[in-house]
């Protein structure tokens, strides 16, 4: 696999993006607390923290295992910052509540703090408690350079391990091995881990649109629908391919290509100013339009990035529309007991024209298919 040169990641515009929002949403501080908006307004990668920001100030707050790493790594993605270290968490409130000071409007991320901890901090500061939704989250949508290289790079280490253990397929492996020697490959291609558990899923086990690998062995007949990615340097891949063991049947074929019809449509219509819902309603009707309707049972797609699943979403309750740099999957599927399942998923960049596939392997038959080429 040929690789690049990745571009940094622009650590320094994150934050004073985030302090024109609590300006304009007049919040004189915000205590972030989900880690993955700490990494990506800072590069702190450590598994405690909270951060204090304020209009002009930061403050991130650990305890004694990241002090080193706090520091060094705030250092390297060049975010000023003060650290603070506290043995428990008790005495990191205190260092919260002392750095808040006399400020009068504290936002706190409604969806990252527990009962206990809001509560212990209301009892130290007097101020008016501003919970926010998706204030961080807003502003990761949108993938500079260096997150969109980082995630090319997992989508090709993904695409080039698929290429390296399809064959493996025609020994008649069970789908715990087959799982085992792709995520096996993908760390040996440069991977951190796999994206998420990987789902192999043979038979009648592709009913499940979530199955977790068992012991049931990838027979002639079977369709088989593998889900999988690949992480690096923090970043998510996504790509689910379905492939047939042997000519596919009559029944095989067309479901696959009911899938394929509307994913491709799905694909199409990805662009800035289309509306998540709006595409979802296309490759529901597509496949509604087939007679299929009944088990299409999922929403199209959701944005990927520092996490697997993250804004925006492809499903009939997401009425925003999709913006440039944004990253999405487009994975509509069919699943009947009596049939298996089919899911054909790609990973798309929003551009100005359209979208541009980050995931390579081909799709366009259930037969296993060439290596792909970068």
């Amino acid at each position: 696999m040929t690789l690049g040169q990745l571009a940094p990641l622009d650590y320094a515009s994150r934050v004073p993006k985030l302090q024109r929002s609590l300006r304009e949403a007049s919040i004189e501080a915000l205590l972030v607390t989900s880690l993955t908006n700490i990494r990506w307004l800072t590069g702190f990668t450590g598994s405690s923290g909270w951060l204090l920001v304020t209009h002009d100030e930061l403050l991130l707050v650990t305890d004694g295992r990241y002090g080193d790493q706090a520091s060094a790594q705030l250092g390297d993605a060049g975010v000023h910052a003060s650290v603070g270290i506290g043995q428990t968490k008790a005495a990191q409130i205190a260092q919260v509540a002392q750095a808040f000071g006399t400020r009068s409007v504290l936002g706190f991320e409604g969806a990252h703090i527990s009962f206990a901890e809001h509560a212990s901090l209301s009892s130290k500061l007097e101020a008016s408690w501003t919970p926010t939704d998706g204030l961080v989250e807003a502003h990761r949508r949108t993938k500079d350079r260096g997150e969109l290289d980082r995630m090319a790079r997992a989508a090709a280490i993904a695409d080039n391990a698929l290429a390296a253990t399809l064959p493996l397929l025609g020994h008649e492996p069970t789908e715990i091995e087959m799982r085992d020697a792709l995520e096996a490959a993908m760390r040996q291609l440069g991977a951190e881990a796999p994206s998420f558990d990987t789902i192999i899923a043979a038979g009648a086990n592709a009913t499940m649109p979530h199955h977790r690998p068992d012991q049931t062995r990838i027979i002639e007949g079977m369709t088989v629908v593998i889900d999988f990615g690949a992480l690096f340097e923090g970043y998510h891949s996504d790509m689910t391919r379905t492939f047939t063991m042997g000519d596919p049947t009559p029944m095989q074929d067309e479901v696959f290509q009911v899938v394929l019809q509307a994913q491709r449509a799905g694909v199409a219509a990805v662009a800035a100013g289309t509306s998540g819902r709006g595409i979802d309603n296309l490759c529901r009707a597509s496949i509604a339009g087939a007679g299929w309707g009944d088990w299409f049972t999922h929403g199209t797609g959701h944005g990927v990035g520092l996490q697997i699943h993250e804004s925006p979403w492809l499903t009939q309750s997401f009425d925003d529309t999709l913006q440039v740099a944004d990253v999405v999957t487009v994975e509509p599927g069919v699943y009947r007991r009596d049939f298996g399942g089919v899911r054909i998923e790609d990973m798309v960049v929003v551009t100005t024209h359209g979208c541009e596939p980050l995931t390579k392997t081909p799709k366009d038959s259930p037969c296993l298919p060439l290596p792909p080429t970068n």
